[in-house]
């Protein structure tokens, strides 16, 4: 029995409490800290970073450069780290695809550094939070405190705090603290969208096939393990035979071998009919190892539907027992790829070269620590994202501007499916992967209704989806910046989290090379970025390019920066170009701040002085 909060005798106070150690998480605790503030990071496991860390090594965005700030600041030590390690011209460096493409103990070790630079931030790991009321003290609505379980003690921890990041995957904290939430699929008449509810089609394909209803369920997309492997032969571990290996579960295969039968339509590929590639997506990371996905064309691969839908608002034992079920699963079909003898004899040697990486995950048989969880509950918020938010309006266009923006993003509607493959059906239900354009992604997704004190970057406010693009590594990290960012302003201005100056949190964003609004032809650092990104949040700069070296006319040029708050200037003889118009004069004042603050070493609070309101 857990004793009550009130009866602790020693409490901790953080300004900020972020519970998971997720990407977000870790880019939320960043956020926090550079702004003067304390923060306290708690993790259920013994390692930080999340799938970052746990085999997601090929980081999934649709566009480079649209999104950045702390991630695009991890990215960079990623490439720095291949060049200083291995040269510049090593194929390392090439492998790490501009830094995009990682190992995971790679990740831990960049990810550990980037806390570590940061003496504010407290960093624990084994605490589990578990997702019941009694576990949240609010105090007229806003959450105040949270009790964690020390699995290492076994003892129960109490945490106040002045804000609270939920960045678990799960939404676990917020549910816990009353927000309301969704697991599963709507409709396709709830809000119009194409892939919604029950759906059969080909990856890819352009038509749904017969059966699909449209009909909203229970429905959670597969879960897996993302799998560096190997056959670099004095790094490779080979498969075992799990114990309870179950041959049944994976003979089906055979059948598709000898009748070339797919899931998906897919391009020829060179290596594709007897190797691994014909069962496991892969994708190269540094120093010869893959992330080994789920394959989208294989009936059977390294996704395990159905078996998962409890997974969100289950308890951790539960949880903890579908991991190794998971687990097992995966190894044995590792081992029926490499060792069933109906299976094509070169199909078989060809898998069998590859094994678990030695040097990765060594305090747990070398394999990934955690489940890939694309999605668990969705914490309703003070605005839904759908696919229309992530749609071109029309051809060509950009899909619908959101002013609060807090970043950019990009990746295709894409969802794994939901079952396993049914008799007569000659497709998975779920699976579908639509394109997308590059969009902006409102603050408001990550305040949650019905509860104050609280964001929720990672278990954002989605429908299926709408959380099916944003659910990626590099926008939960935007996120997580973004709630840290947030939540210093709402400390230092004593308002309520919904109620802040979203304009302010877009000053303090932009000036940390964060990317609201995603142009072609115009990143952080260049002259005047921070007024095209707002001129273009207000439409003023419409298509994706910026043309900076295109002259405009005074009265345009007025216009601009009428918008953006800025005194008229006479504008002479002087000629004005589109990237020439001057940002803000408090972001002017926050930069110059800034380099004071680098030069001197001393992170304190952001000081006032920002453009005025628009």
């Amino acid at each position: 029995m857990i004793a009550p909060l009130g009866c602790f005798a020693a409490v901790d106070d953080y300004d900020v409490v972020i519970v998971g150690g997720t990407p977000s998480g870790i880019a939320a605790s960043i956020a926090a800290a550079r702004n003067g503030h304390s923060a306290i990071l708690l993790e259920r496991t013994t390692h930080i970073g999340g799938l970052m860390a746990n085999g997601l090594g090929a980081t999934d965005i649709g566009t480079r450069g649209a999104t950045l700030g702390i991630f695009g600041d991890y990215i960079k030590r990623v490439r720095e780290y291949y060049k200083t390690t291995y040269g510049p011209g090593a194929p390392q460096v090439e492998d790490c695809s501009d830094g995009y493409h990682f190992e995971p103990s790679i990740a831990a070790k960049i990810l550990a550094e980037m806390l570590a630079e940061h003496p504010t931030i407290t960093v624990r790991v084994m605490r589990q939070f578990d997702a019941l009321p009694e576990n949240v003290t609010l105090e007229n609505g806003r959450v105040t405190a949270i009790r964690i379980l020390n699995r290492e003690t076994g003892a129960t921890e109490q945490i106040r705090g002045k804000v609270f990041i939920d960045a678990t995957y799960e939404g676990d904290l917020a549910a816990a603290a009353g927000a309301p939430y969704r697991v599963g699929r709507e409709g396709r008449s709830e809000y119009n969208e194409p892939m919604a509810g029950r759906i059969y089609r080909a990856w890819r394909a352009e038509k749904l096939a017969p059966g699909s209803s449209g009909l909203g369920d229970n429905a959670v997309q597969a879960y897996n393990y993302r799998l560096p492997l190997t056959r670099v032969a004095e790094n490779r571990v080979p498969i075992e035979k799990p114990s309870n290996y179950n041959r049944d579960e994976y003979v089906s295969l055979i059948e598709d071998f000898r009748l070339n039968r797919e899931a998906a339509v897919t391009p020829p590929h060179p290596d594709r009919a007897r190797t691994l590639v014909r069962v496991v997506n892969v994708t190269m990371m540094p120093n010869g190892k893959i992330d080994g996905n789920n394959h989208h064309c294989s009936f059977i691969s390294t996704d395990l539907p159905e078996e998962n839908w409890p997974w969100p608002t289950s308890d951790w034992a539960w949880r903890d027992t579908f991991a190794k079920r998971l687990r097992d699963y995966t190894l044995g079909f590792l081992w029926f790829c490499q060792n069933d003898a109906e299976l094509p004899a070169d199909f078989r040697a060809e898998c069998s070269a590859w094994g678990l990486a030695r040097d990765e995950f060594t305090d747990n048989g070398n394999f990934p620590r955690q489940v890939y969880v694309r999605e668990g509950r969705r914490v309703m918020g003070e605005y839904l994202f759908t696919s229309h938010d992530a749609t071109p309006v029309a051809p060509g266009a950009r899909p619908p501007l959101h002013l609060d923006s807090v970043t950019a993003s990009h990746y295709w509607l894409d969802s794994h499916a939901v079952r396993k493959r049914e008799p007569g059906r000659p497709h998975l239900d779920g699976f579908f992967s639509e394109e997308s354009a590059p969009y902006t992604v409102p603050y408001r997704i990550i305040v949650p209704k019905n509860v104050d004190g609280l964001l929720v970057p990672v278990a954002a406010s989605a429908t299926h989806i709408g959380l099916s693009t944003l659910r990626m590594e590099p926008c939960w990290m935007a996120l997580g910046e973004a709630a840290g960012a947030a939540a210093a302003q709402s400390i230092a201005g004593g308002k309520p989290l919904r109620k802040i100056d979203t304009l302010k949190l877009q000053h303090e964003l932009l000036r940390r090379g964060v990317v609201l609004i995603y142009y072609r032809d115009f990143a952080p650092g260049n002259a005047g970025y921070e007024a095209a990104q707002l001129l273009g949040l207000r439409g003023a700069i419409s298509g994706w390019n910026v043309n900076p070296g295109e002259l405009i006319d005074a009265k345009t040029a007025a216009s601009w920066r009428k918008t953006l708050g800025l005194k008229a200037s006479s504008p002479g003889k002087k000629k004005i170009t589109r990237g020439s118009i001057s940002p803000p004069c408090g972001m002017r004042q926050a930069a110059r701040r800034d380099k004071m603050e680098r030069r001197h070493s001393c992170r304190r609070s952001r000081p006032t002085g920002l453009a005025p309101e628009l």
